[in-house]
């Protein structure tokens, strides 16, 4: 109990992170980089990162928080809760790729030749096809217990590993980016370099906290009772295995 005292500070800890990192990158593509807007000019570009840093990287991560930070809530609203999470992160994160890939077309500059772009579309790819598996093993009844079983340890180490794919492939893009833009002046620690480093360290410190707090064992959801006994009954209707107590 001592350990989980000090969950709500790093949940905390965490958001304020997050806010963060979105809060820069909109202040760093509004101020330094003209702006926004959808019309296949650099305003659309930067749409892009504001867009992969809300999506893949504050929600994706608080999506991955939901069972740590409501411990006492319904499983089956959590489950919820997480998917939904989850689709508004591909949302947001598909119209952040539209915004690069017009922009790419409007400018006749190559689609899908940098390091940044590869790592971007496979951890974009492997995030879809996790949310897709997720709603198929978890949020409806057709799967078996054992295959759920079975899928889950995969589940978590998947959501982990793209959390930390997300950050990296934004490190790449922060980089890119300052050497397309400033490469002149990156090295005499302008504003804005200043700023795109600060916004890198803070993506890291974001991932680092959220993989510490779901993978700190005290931290763990509770055992629900009526959970388990409603987990043994549907064992026992999908696999026709008899309960070995009431």
């Amino acid at each position: 109990m001592g350990g989980l005292r000090t969950l709500p500070w790093y949940v905390a800890g965490s958001q304020v992170l997050g806010v963060a990192c979105v809060v820069i990158t909109g202040v760093w593509m509004g101020h330094y980089r003209g702006g926004y807007a959808w019309d296949g000019s650099a305003q659309e570009f930067n749409v892009h990162p504001l867009c992969m840093v809300l999506g893949l990287v504050f929600l994706y991560g608080d999506a991955v928080l939901v069972y740590r930070v409501f411990r006492n809530e319904t499983k089956r609203s959590m489950k919820i809760l997480h998917a939904l999470l989850h689709m508004m992160a591909l949302i947001i994160s598909i119209v952040g790729l539209v915004a690069v890939f017009d922009f790419h077309s409007s400018a006749k500059i190559s689609h899908m030749y940098s390091l940044h772009s590869w790592c971007g579309m496979l951890t974009f790819v492997l995030f879809f096809i996790q949310w897709l598996l997720g709603l198929g093993f978890f949020l409806f009844p057709w799967v078996s217990a054992q295959l759920r079983s079975w899928y889950l340890p995969l589940h978590v180490f998947f959501g982990l590993l793209l959390l930390t794919m997300s950050v990296g492939s934004c490190l790449l893009g922060i980089t890119e980016k300052l050497l397309f833009s400033i490469m002149e002046t990156y090295s005499r620690f302008t504003g804005e370099g200043v700023l795109a480093n600060t916004l890198g360290l803070l993506l890291v410190c974001f991932g680092v906290m959220v993989g510490y707090v779901v993978t700190r064992e005290d931290f763990r959801r509770p055992p629900n009772p009526e959970e388990a006994a409603l987990s043994v009954h549907f064992k026992t209707l999908s696999e026709g295995e008899i309960p070995s107590s009431p």
